[in-house]
């Protein structure tokens, strides 16, 4: 929803567009994270930094620009919905990349998972074919998501979360700067309310849902493991789409079927029973 009122007014006006929110988002997220970057830097072993900003890549820039540019057209209770493919996005590149065995009924769970997302698109049959094909850059940003976890979990053993966090996101200051500059950003009246709403909603989600959530989430991951600290986008779907609810968004019981049909998928690749 951040996302939402970072692009859009009340009235559902564009103000910035998806590539300003996702730069100012991760612009405040490197900026905030910058007092830490001189205690990361003499922790972390220089061989690994590399792997660090490719962490950030896949976990936070690249799915930042997929999002806000999927949320133009599609509603934030379904791109909200998406992200609890991510646990089954943790299996499938773990399998992929990783080299994890993957038994019989996490395959199935898989394959349920996806026939829930896929159910979850058609739910918005009555929109434009261009409306829902936007859904898929939200599915791709869930893939990155599950490829970075298990990113996470092999190569940064010993890491604190907040190193990790650091060195990414500080990574991303330069390069989301450049892309203001050439979006015209700063020639905008930032002064009027319009503006300022938007750019304190993009920040806000840099600071909070962004650096913070990101080293709380990675904290996890260490404690727990990719799969279960992956399970928190579970959450994530029910709240979307109470603020789809709020907003009068497009909402059938389509929708919701397919959300439990995802999370049955994610049930069973998690269930050891």
């Amino acid at each position: 929803m951040l996302m939402k009122w970072g692009m859009f007014d009340a009235n559902n006006n564009a103000i910035l567009p998806p590539y300003d929110v996702a730069s100012i988002r991760l612009l405040s997220a490197g900026v905030v994270m910058l007092p830490f970057l001189p205690k990361a830097l003499k922790n972390i072993p220089k061989h690994l930094i590399k792997y660090i900003v490719v962490s950030g890549l896949l976990g936070s820039f690249i799915p930042a620009y997929l999002f806000c540019v999927a949320e133009t057209k599609i509603d934030g209770s379904l791109a909200g919905s998406l992200n609890a493919l991510t646990p089954l996005f943790v299996i499938i590149s773990g399998s992929v990349f990783w080299g994890v065995k993957s038994n019989k009924q996490k395959i199935i769970g898989v394959l349920i998972g996806l026939l829930g997302c896929f159910l979850l698109t058609y739910a918005n049959y009555t929109k434009p074919f261009e409306y829902i094909a936007y859904s898929g850059l939200v599915i791709i940003a869930t893939f990155l998501y599950g490829t970075n976890v298990n990113l996470v979990q092999k190569k940064f053993e010993g890491i604190s979360a907040t190193a990790i966090t650091t060195v990414a996101f500080t990574s991303f200051i330069i390069p989301s700067f450049i892309i203001l500059l050439f979006t015209g950003y700063f020639t905008l009246p930032l002064t009027e309310s319009s503006y300022l709403i938007s750019t304190a909603a993009s920040s806000l989600l840099g600071i909070l849902g962004t650096s913070i959530a990101t080293v709380m989430f990675y904290i996890l991951v260490k404690r727990t493991g990719a799969l279960f600290a992956s399970l928190v986008t579970y959450g994530i779907p029910f709240i979307a789409i109470a603020w789809g609810v709020y907003y009068n968004e497009f909402i059938t019981w389509l929708h919701l079927f397919a959300l439990c049909v995802i999370l049955l998928g994610v049930y069973l690749v998690n269930n050891k029973r």
